[in-house]
Parts: structure tokens; sequence; C-alpha cells
């Protein structure tokens, strides 16, 4: 009787499959003209619109709105303060859960060693969280319910304030957002405590304090008046 045919080539057995490394997108904002610039990647990550401009409301409104203020605090330090950071947010994407990412920025530098915006990546680590039990998910969402409260109501103030900014210097949303969020650095306050010193003393509440008045002085048409 003959021995069966022997195959020509080994048979491996099937590797071991691995987890999908965490999508990772790169950015980059030029604190002179206010502009951004995306990876193909950060549409995807953010689940904006690739066909839409990449601008810094797009950017914000894709956090978390308790995760928000503190992105562009980061941002502005970096740009302003030549500081590096790197801090856990949430993404609410449209057609997927939440999803928890990482922003890493390093401050951008021309020739002369001028800090002229930030550049950085932006990574989703979603599937390296480990699942949280009952008793943490009912305090995470009860922490994430008073985080949300707050947050509304500093972006209604921040609304406030930028149309207050766009009637006192005739400029646009994005202008006025922009201005709020330049006043903010240079004064080194929050930006919602700035919006807030904004709408008080527009409705006559408290004076404005003299270094946002000189800021403001310097942005408004020439001619017209602090009211």
């Amino acid at each position: 009787m003959s021995s069966p045919a022997l195959p020509r080539h080994r048979v491996r057995p099937p590797s071991p499959r691995r987890a999908a490394p965490s999508p990772t997108a790169r950015f980059r904002y030029d604190s002179a003209t206010g502009d951004w610039w995306w990876s193909a990647g950060m549409h995807e990550l953010l689940g904006l619109d690739p066909l839409r401009e990449p601008c810094t409301e797009s950017f914000l409104a894709a956090h978390h709105p308790a995760d928000s203020a503190r992105v562009i605090e980061a941002v502005t330090a970096a740009c302003d303060g030549g500081r590096p950071f790197a801090l856990e947010t949430r993404v609410l994407h449209p057609t997927r859960a939440q999803r928890s990412v990482v922003l890493i920025g390093e401050p951008l530098r021309d020739g002369t060693g001028a800090v002229t915006g930030v550049e950085g990546t932006c990574a989703d680590i979603t599937a390296s969280r480990a699942p949280d039990t009952e008793a943490e998910a009912a305090r995470a969402l009860q922490t994430e319910v008073a985080q949300m409260r707050t947050a509304m109501a500093s972006r209604a103030v921040i609304e406030q304030a930028k149309g207050v900014l766009m009637v006192l210097t005739n400029c646009a949303e994005q202008t006025a957002f922009d201005l709020l969020a330049h006043i903010s650095s240079h004064t080194h306050r929050k930006v919602r405590d700035v919006a807030q010193l904004l709408t008080e003393s527009a409705a006559r509440r408290s004076a404005l304090p003299e270094e946002l008045a000189a800021i403001l002085r310097d942005a408004m048409p020439p001619g017209q008046p602090l009211r």
C-alpha cells in the first residue's frame, strides 16, 4: 500500500488576531491667522464632515461640553506660553458611542524661536479603557450630569459674550470667538470668566476690568466708543 502524498508546504496554524491599533490623526493650528489643518483621519475621529473647513468652533463642538474649555485653554497656553500639553478628553461622535481620546500638542516655532501655533496628534484610546462596574458607572454618570450642567451654563455665557463682541467690534462670529480666546490668554483668565465679565459689563451690572477694556479698545473700529 502506498503512503498518502504529503503536502508540499507545511500548513501553519492561524496567527492569533491582534487588536487594531488606536486610530491616530494629526492637527496644526496657526495662531497668527486662526487657520487649522487636519489630517484625513481627524474628520473621522471627530465625526465631522470631511468637506467642512476645519475651524476652532468645529474642533470644540466635537468634544464633550465639560471638556471643551480645557481643550481651548491648553491650545491657547501652547500658542501664547510655548507650553506643550497632553490631556484626555471625550468626543461626542454622531454615529458611534462616546469616544475617549488623548490630545498631545507641541508649540510651533519660527526661525527666531517665536511661537507661531501648535501641532500635535489626537489618538482614540476608547478600546483600552477597562469596563466600569455598575457602581462606578453610576458615580461617573452623576459626575457627568453635574459637569454638563456647569458646561451648559458656561457655554450660554460664552455665546452671549460672542454676541457682545460682534456688536462692539462689528466682526463675524468666528472672529468674536477668537477674540474671546485672545483676551483669555493675555489676561490669564479662563474663557468662561472673561465671557462672564463681558456680559455683566454689557448689562451694566459691573465695570469691565481695565486690562480687558484696553484689548477691546484696540480691537474696535476707529472712533467707536467702548460702551
